[in-house]
């Protein structure tokens, strides 16, 4: 498991918000190509690597784009103000060290806000908003900032670097969904078919789930699986009815997510994973959420409607700076997707 621990390293560090999966891109070519015959990017930036054989043909997809953050205004005394890109929940951006990715380099900040000891006591007594915060680089005005090549539209990360814990859990930022990438890879790895499949590292994501919907038309597969997070309870805060996930229980299949709105997993779907689960020993668990939802939305919709899954990996903290997993899961999932391809003939 070092090695597919190493990769997921150095898949989370990368930086890639919304729209500017590049660096997050170039990192699974190198990776995925001595498993697979042919590897593009389309026209909106997703990366479709194609292991080629025959019908049925089964797509995999895993976003490659984390939420971020984008310069909007550099103020006369050259602090930033920023939009937020994906859903971030304001109170985990306060304080944080944070990279703006510039043409000519990577410049460091912080994220600051009106101090607490200024404050009145109602303001004291509210969450910061995002829009109440600014990014600091240590820039003398808006001239010094621009000096640095920072502009509007800059796209900006969080600065988080990987951590092991103990019990094989690990944390940093972006497992949601570099995690799934990483699944995606190693399955390729240890899978012996002879189906066509396409693994696709899909764009954006986070804003709308629009790299799925043009590269499931494009390819137009026989059944397709979902790669990415589900949301583990397990700890305080969360009672087990409402987050029955745990992590080193196994992958998550999902059944329904959004209250149904995203995607209801069709029966022959989830008696293709279960089953193969059930073969090879791998441990399961079912999950049926209210909210979020995954690629599976789109690709599932596509063209006259394709079958569609997901296959979820226990994570707590998500949409954070310190996302948390077990490697145990990571393991296995990849586990689980290698056989399921191996007899997607079977059920389709």
């Amino acid at each position: 498991m070092v090695e597919l621990k190493n990769l997921l390293v150095k898949l989370a560090e990368a930086h890639g918000i919304s729209g500017y999966e590049g660096a997050v891109r170039a990192i699974v070519e190198q990776e995925i190509k001595p498993y697979v015959d042919e590897i593009k990017t389309d026209g909106l930036g997703n990366l479709i690597a194609t292991k080629r054989g025959k019908k049925p043909s089964v797509m995999i997809a895993a976003h490659l784009d984390e939420i971020g953050l984008m310069v909007k205004y550099i103020e006369e005394e050259g602090f930033m103000r920023f939009s937020t890109i994906g859903g971030w929940f304001d109170q985990t951006l306060l304080n944080q060290r944070v990279l703006l990715h510039t043409d000519s380099g990577t410049v460091t900040g912080v994220i600051g806000s009106k101090p607490p000891h200024r404050m009145k006591k109602e303001e004291r007594e509210k969450p910061i908003k995002a829009e109440d915060m600014f990014i600091d680089v240590g820039a003398s005005s808006r001239a010094d900032a621009e000096q640095m090549g920072i502009a509007i539209g800059t796209p900006v990360t969080i600065d988080s670097h990987f951590a092991s814990l103990k019990n094989e859990r690990v944390t940093c930022k972006a497992f949601d969904n570099r995690s799934g990438v990483a699944i995606m890879i190693e399955a390729l790895k240890r899978v012996n078919t002879e189906f066509e499949v396409y693994a696709v590292g899909t764009v954006q994501e986070e804003v709308g789930l629009k790299g799925a919907r043009t590269s499931a038309f494009g390819l137009d597969p026989n059944v397709a699986i979902a790669i990415d997070v589900d949301i583990a309870g397990g700890h305080p805060g969360i009672e087990k009815k409402d987050a029955a996930v745990e992590l080193d229980k196994g992958p998550v299949i999902t059944v329904s997510d959004a209250s149904g709105r995203g995607i209801i997993t069709p029966p022959s779907v989830l008696k293709w994973l279960k089953d193969t689960a059930a073969r090879y020993n791998v441990d399961y668990q079912l999950s049926v959420s209210e909210g979020g939802m995954t690629d599976a939305a789109i690709i599932h919709l596509t063209r006259s409607g394709i079958p569609t899954g997901v296959i979820g990996v226990p994570a707590r903290y998500i949409h954070s700076p310190v996302e948390l997993l077990s490697m145990n899961d990571i393991d296995n999932s990849a586990e689980l997707l290698a056989r399921a391809i191996e007899r997607v003939g079977d059920y389709f």
